[in-house]
């Protein structure tokens, strides 16, 4: 038996050349080319004699070469070679191009086996290009269900077939049965050997589809034992006491009453704070649930107790926000609040990281400044981070690991399917404010197309007449003749609305610009020096202005449900009356269908889950936001039932031996370390 560690290139067949064509791919190992899975399979396992072959349909068919192969050069770079085939039902004329080998390969009176699309004209068929081999060959490429690869430059599905068959020989019998014995009997999954065989080379669709649930358990059960470790590890590390305080004092200093949900979320966090572990909690809630009032409540029972707390914010200007925000609910307390950001001038940095080494500063709030090395927390009880899934991972462990061992909650606006927020954020314990507090306008959303630009045009005028002011957000920074769609830009679309109102005031901001002169519009904005804001989804994430009461989407049907639902949370925050206008031309079924969800639901929950299902995790995150190591196989949306499984098997598994010592658990054990080395940027 081979090392699964065995590099590529000593593996037969392979050499030099075609392993950096497979580094490209991701593929370096033995372990790395037998876990490289196909994309799809073509169905060649089904012969239809050639009459009944329907126009567009590949087909496998059993013919006799009719007639000696011609050689056409029709011009340089163009080469035909045509014959005819028959069988007992008709004929086939088949066409090669550029491959004048063929002319040799194929002999008349000889019987083949041809695989490709069947074209019908009247009563003529014709192939062109398909794969075609002997009738009697052995360990072909016809007459099966054949397995197609990702490609590259370098490699062809033939040789890359071959590797893999190579390197499934060289396993032998002997590839590690990862899942334990008792998990496969209960989950009735198929063995390690059966399942590298047939996901890659399946005798039949019954055999791929028991290959397929094995491994995406698989993939889905090493995930979460992963995950379920690093919690483990962190419930086990010592954290700094905060003995269980009664936050009443602090519900009773505040000029409303908060919502029992907020309540329940504290009570949770000050019960992890108190019980001598390290708290990792997520609180997740829809826009304007109110996160900021569970976070102050936290940061003052960390004071009470003579520690500082420290809150990281994704931009300039939401640092800003929850200063002014936080100093308002700790100032009855005297509370000391600082602020810490990039564009601060270098003596007021100074003076900040002086203030908070001295002990002058309780609570300090800012972007990744926070983390600079000559930024000294003395006594740090309390790490908040807002919006986690935008940070670097690195960020927040520089500003974690830099004294001892604080305590940390994560606030997520961005509402996270039940099932995925257990996986993503796998290493801490979940709060979910799912209440909003009184007062909160419901924002009117309506999905329209280009017919009623003209009515909106006077819909805008007539909210700003009115002192209000406008978002507006499109898909791209700039023109791109090169799409096939004509989409809306912020540069052209911000022009267009200057000169449909030229009275008005009319700003614009991407992420393009740099962060100083972005965060210079937004402020001037918030501070309601322009009418109309026309932006990317820039604006997406925390800017709060209250005055805004329309935002208005252009090719709306190009954005995630998830994200037009944050787009629309950025109005209807003070006490005017609200709309969201949902602009798209596209009328596809089902680019209604989506847009429509948004116009009868504001529960961002809902709106999550019905997101995760037609768009998947990757898109639903964008640009692997998530944090989460890339899966072969599962889709933690598609997969949503198995993922499920997997983590209750995970974590009756941990429970028994929560670092997977037992003899029996070493090759899993093995395997959640190779994760952790590839992935070691991924976890949270």
């Amino acid at each position: 038996m081979a090392d699964l560690n065995t590099d590529v290139r000593y593996i037969k067949g392979i050499g030099e050349k075609k392993a950096l064509a497979l580094n490209k791919l991701g593929v370096f190992t033995l372990y790395d080319l037998i876990s490289f899975f196909p994309r799809k399979y073509e169905d060649r396992s089904r012969f239809v004699p050639i009459a009944l072959a329907a126009d567009g349909e590949s087909v496998c068919i059993r013919a006799l070469v009719a007639d000696t192969p011609r050689l056409t050069r029709v011009r340089r770079g163009l080469d035909l070679v045509r014959f005819r085939a028959v069988d007992d039902s008709g004929m086939v004329d088949i066409t090669y191009f550029n491959q004048s080998y063929v002319k040799d390969n194929i002999q008349r009176g000889e019987s083949y086996v041809f695989y490709g699309k069947m074209e019908v004209k009247g009563s003529k068929r014709a192939m062109t290009n398909p794969v075609y081999e002997k009738e009697d060959a052995e360990g072909g490429v016809t007459g099966r269900i054949v397995p197609v690869y990702r490609m590259t430059a370098g490699l062809n599905q033939k040789t890359l077939m071959q590797a893999v068959r190579r390197g499934l020989d060289l396993c032998g019998g002997e590839l590690p049965e990862i899942l334990p014995e008792p998990v496969r009997r209960r989950c009735q999954l198929a063995s390690a050997h059966y399942a590298y065989e047939n996901i890659h080379f399946p005798r039949d669709f019954e055999g791929l589809e028991l290959a397929r649930n094995r491994l995406i358990f698989e993939e889905l059960f090493v995930l979460a034992c992963a995950l379920g470790k690093i919690r483990g590890e962190r419930v086990r590390e010592g954290g700094i006491p905060i003995p269980g305080r009664d936050p009443e004092e602090f519900w009773q200093s505040l000029p409303f009453s908060p919502t029992g949900a907020q309540r329940r979320a504290v009570r949770q966090a000050l019960e992890d704070m108190s019980s001598g572990a390290v708290m990792n909690r997520l609180v997740q809630g829809d826009v304007g649930s109110g996160k900021t009032l569970v976070a102050a409540a936290l940061i003052w029972a960390v004071w009470k107790q003579g520690l500082g707390s420290a809150m990281m914010a994704p931009t300039e200007i939401l640092a800003e926000q929850h200063f002014e925000t936080l100093s308002g609910f700790l100032a009855p307390f005297g509370i000391r609040v600082g602020k810490l950001t990039g564009s601060m001038g270098a003596k007021a940095k100074r003076e900040v990281k002086a203030a908070l080494k001295n002990g002058e500063l309780d609570l300090l709030i800012g972007t990744h400044a926070l983390f600079s090395e000559d930024v000294d927390y003395p006594r740090l009880g309390l790490v908040v981070t807002d919006e986690q899934h935008r940070f670097g991972v690195r960020q927040r462990s520089a500003l974690i690991g830099k004294a001892g061992k604080p305590h940390v909650l994560v606030m997520s606006a961005t509402p996270i399917p039940r099932t995925l927020a257990l996986i993503i954020y796998g290493d801490l314990d979940v709060s979910i404010i799912d209440e909003m507090p009184p007062g909160r306008q419901k924002v009117d959303t309506f999905a329209v197309d280009e017919s009623y630009r003209t009515r909106l045009n006077g819909f805008i005028r007539k909210l700003v007449t009115e002192g209000r002011q406008v978002f507006v957000v499109c898909p791209m920074v700039e023109e791109n003749e090169d799409l096939p769609v004509a989409l809306k830009s912020a540069e052209e679309h911000a022009k267009e609305l200057a000169a449909v109102f030229p009275d008005l005031r009319v700003a614009c901001v991407h992420g393009k610009m740099k962060p100083k002169d972005k965060d210079a519009v937004m402020a001037a904005f918030v501070r309601g020096e322009a009418d109309i804001l026309v932006s990317t989804t820039v604006i997406e994430v925390g800017v709060d202005v209250p005055n805004a009461a329309l935002m208005i989407v252009e090719n709306a049907d190009r954005f995630g449900l998830s994200q037009l639902h944050q787009l629309r949370g950025r109005v209807g925050r003070g006490k005017h009356k609200s709309w969201c206008i949902l602009v798209s031309d596209n009328d596809s079924e089902e680019a209604k269908a989506r847009l429509s969800i948004l116009c009868k639901t504001s529960d961002g929950f809902k709106i999550s889950e019905e997101d995760l299902r037609l768009r998947g995790p990757g898109d639903f995150f964008g640009s692997r936001q998530h944090g989460l190591p890339a899966t072969h196989l599962a889709d933690l949306g598609g997969n949503a039932q198995v993922l499920q499984q997997a983590q209750q098997e995970a974590t009756l598994l941990l429970r028994e031996d929560p670092d997977l010592n037992a003899p029996e658990n070493r090759a899993l054990r093995d395997r959640v370390e190779l994760l952790f080395r590839q992935n070691a940027d991924s976890f949270n």
